[in-house]
């Protein structure tokens, strides 16, 4: 069912030019699956070569005819969803069910973005003098660097993609090492459509090493990253030292209220399924539980029944609810966060350990009585832990969701019109989810809040496609029925970080 994964580079499926490979795992067993090639700069050099290229040839395809593509590729990715999906858990880990909603979730990020690329409006400026016709255009910023992680491989590479193609970009793909098959037919299904070569490159390898050659190389105009917030820090230094443009998801630490009025049953369902979800490798997980005093307790005690009760295996079994965590890293910062938690007077409610010596797999984990200085309650556990805390009252609640310098989701439960409308105006949030678990759709766009704004905007709605254009001002005087071009000021490469 696995096989070994190719560099795609010009639109051909190729090795690593020095032969180079790096091993695939799958981590619910620990068995090497598959290889993915390690790609040197000569390699590098070539997707670069070639995104100058495809760039050249992409941006003079219509709006239209770049719109059909992309539809036809959305297409071929639901037709191959249930061969996709497989490939997604052998090398990821999550249930097949959620490989199979990421697969398809991805057909219709393709299908938003395939629409949006036909409403790439520009303006029409009124002018001081008669005859006079201002014209703004908006036109591809140029060919773009996208650095992806492995907890949704197609997810977060779709997203940039997608976007980037829309705009008429060209575009290098570094995606993840440790899942690389998911993404790899992702690309296929691009390049079956009818991109053409050299538009899509992907690559893998050293994270570092890619990043620190495709960044300040000349024909990078745009980066995309998600990731930590330490990685990305670096990414944003190094982009900015070579007034690159910039769009950047990092990490987030959701505080999730619940209100002393709310619907606990709802709550604590609710909110234990999403935290299993993906293994809690998710950066708008729950993490930072706030319950009022009043149904503190038997919210403790819901909560942690449903998730003792989840059914913890492989993500090809059936029934299986969560899945094992991606790689034996994520294993040793649940053990680290969780020991320094109880070590500094936290109780574990349950949970805490690694299940068995096969595979990644980690108890779900409820902890309460966590002091403030502890480690979990600072940093993105990005893992199956929880942290349950009670509060006194609405403004105390408001303190510690906005404490920390994350803002990227929130979650609260009240059955009060008036506390629903209080709180989603004063935590800062790019979203926050009232009463139910689901965030902002893909026609939607969030802007991360908080001590430290994220570079860019999240991609979606008609603000997405910004990201990867500049705008492009035209002055023109009509003269005795001819139009003469006066001037014509571009941004160029894109200094303005923040559109």
């Amino acid at each position: 069912m696995y096989s070994d994964v190719s560099l795609f580079i010009d639109g051909q499926w190729t090795p690593a030019a020095a032969g180079r490979t790096l091993p695939v795992v799958n981590p619910a067993s620990g068995d090497e699956i598959g290889t993915v090639p390690h790609a040197d700069r000569s390699d590098l050099d070539r997707a670069l070569e070639a995104a100058g290229k495809g760039f050249r040839t992409w941006r003079r395809v219509s709006a239209y005819d770049r719109s059909k593509i992309m539809r036809k590729a959305a297409n071929l990715l639901r037709e191959r969803a249930d061969a996709i999906a497989p490939l997604l858990t052998l090398e990821q880990g999550k249930p097949l069910p959620e490989a199979n909603g990421e697969t398809l979730a991805g057909a219709d990020v393709i299908d938003w973005f395939a629409e949006e690329a036909r409403r790439a409006y520009g303006r029409v400026i009124p002018a001081r003098a008669e005859g006079v016709y201002q014209l703004v255009v908006k036109e591809p910023v140029g060919p773009v660097a996208a650095f992806t992680p492995w907890n949704f491989p197609i997810n977060q590479v779709v997203r940039k993609l997608s976007c980037a193609l829309a705009a008429g970009c060209s575009i290098i793909v570094k995606a993840p090492e440790e899942t690389p098959a998911s993404p790899a037919e992702l690309i296929r299904c691009f390049a079956d459509a009818g991109v053409p070569a050299g538009v899509v490159n992907l690559v893998y390898g050293i994270p570092a090493e890619i990043s620190e050659y495709l960044i300040p190389h000349p024909i990078i105009r745009k980066v995309s990253f998600t990731g930590s917030t330490a990685v990305g820090k670096q990414l944003a230094a190094l982009a900015g030292m070579h007034m690159k443009r910039v769009t950047m998801e990092l990490g987030g630490h959701a505080p999730s209220i619940v209100f002393d009025d709310a619907d606990v049953d709802l709550a604590s369902r609710l909110l234990s399924t999403n935290k299993l979800r993906n293994a809690g490798q998710v950066c708008v997980s729950p993490t930072r539980l706030l319950v009022q005093e009043k149904v503190y307790e038997r919210f403790v005690g819901q909560f942690t029944a449903a998730v003792q009760a989840a059914k913890i295996g492989d993500g090809m079994e059936s029934g299986t609810q969560m899945g094992p965590m991606a790689n034996p890293r994520r294993i040793a910062a649940m053990e680290a966060l969780i020991g320094d938690a109880v070590q500094k007077g936290a109780s574990l409610k349950t949970g805490g350990n690694r299940i068995g010596n096969n595979g990644n797999f980690f108890e779900p984990t409820v902890l309460t009585d966590v002091p403030q200085d502890a480690r979990i309650m600072n940093e993105e556990p990005f893992g199956p832990v929880a942290v349950i805390a009670p509060f006194r009252d609405f403004d105390e609640v408001v303190a510690e969701a906005n404490r920390l310098p994350y803002g990227l989701a929130a979650y609260a439960y009240t059955r009060s019109a008036k506390t629903a409308q209080a709180i989603a105006a004063s935590v800062e949030t790019g979203m926050i989810s009232i009463n139910h678990h689901g965030l902002l759709a893909r026609g939607a766009v969030w802007r991360r809040q908080g001590q430290r704004l994220w570079l860019g905007r999240r991609v979606g709605g008609d603000r997405g496609l910004p990201q990867y254009q500049v705008r492009h001002a035209s002055r023109a005087v009509a003269a005795r029925g001819h139009c003469r071009w006066l001037s014509s000021v571009s941004s160029g490469r894109s200094i303005d970080i923040f559109d």
